[in-house]
């Protein structure tokens, strides 16, 4: 992930808005616009504002980085087997209208999955606003867990393209779906930071370029 699409995924977490930054930064919006575009770049001055506002390194900031999967070499659960398991936990659950399960809370869907020694929930609340988290277990032990809130921001959304978003999520995002993926008129786009044992994500379906749907995410190893 390059820096403008750091600092736009930081921003947007934050709940900032252009104009927001700019001021907090005491730039003008169109300096925002432009660093967010990949058309600028901010000095040193704004780069440590930057750091500051967000909590992160300004090393972390200037580094370009691949969302790549780092295997951890501290833990016992065999991370490729995990990825591989959520991938296609994902694949069989609500992306598929499949493996629906008792409601585990007042009015939730819920949503499992088993394969081995691994066992997929999925919970949510809402529809066109929604909230939910997804937990694997090893063995009986919890491993991996993730929450969600998304909204419906316009139409034609189309549920639809969604789940088929969802179901080409790959090892190299395994989260919710793919880096890009478009059908027709519709585009998914998703952005994380990290990596399986500790992220935070955005996504959103643009159709004909607006935007009619966005969700953020985080998550991570349990330990």
């Amino acid at each position: 992930m390059i820096f403008s699409e750091k600092l736009q995924l930081l921003r947007k977490n934050k709940g900032l808005t252009q104009e927001e930054l700019a001021e907090k930064l005491d730039v003008s919006r169109q300096a925002v616009a432009k660093w967010e575009s990949g058309q600028g770049y901010p000095d040193i001055a704004n780069l440590i504002q930057i750091s500051n506002l967000f909590n992160v390194t300004i090393d972390y900031l200037v580094k370009d980085q691949a969302c790549n999967i780092s295997i951890s070499p501290d833990t016992k659960t065999d991370m490729d087997k995990l990825i591989e398991f959520r991938i296609e936990a994902g694949a069989n659950t609500y992306a598929a209208c499949m493996n629906e399960t008792a409601s585990t809370r007042f009015d939730s869907h819920d949503y499992q999955y088993s394969k081995g020694p691994f066992i997929y929930h999925d919970t949510y609340v809402g529809g066109e606003q929604f909230a939910g988290e997804e937990a694997i277990w090893q063995d009986g032990k919890a491993v991996y867990a993730m929450n969600y809130m998304g909204r419906v921001l316009g139409e034609p959304f189309s549920g639809d393209f969604l789940k088929e978003a969802l179901r080409k999520a790959d090892k190299n995002m395994p989260y919710r779906g793919p880096e890009y993926y478009q059908s027709g008129e519709y585009l998914y786009k998703s952005k994380v930071m990290g990596d399986f044992t500790w992220f935070q994500g955005y996504e959103e379906i643009y159709y004909n370029g607006t935007i009619i749907y966005e969700c953020y995410f985080h998550g991570g190893l349990i330990r």
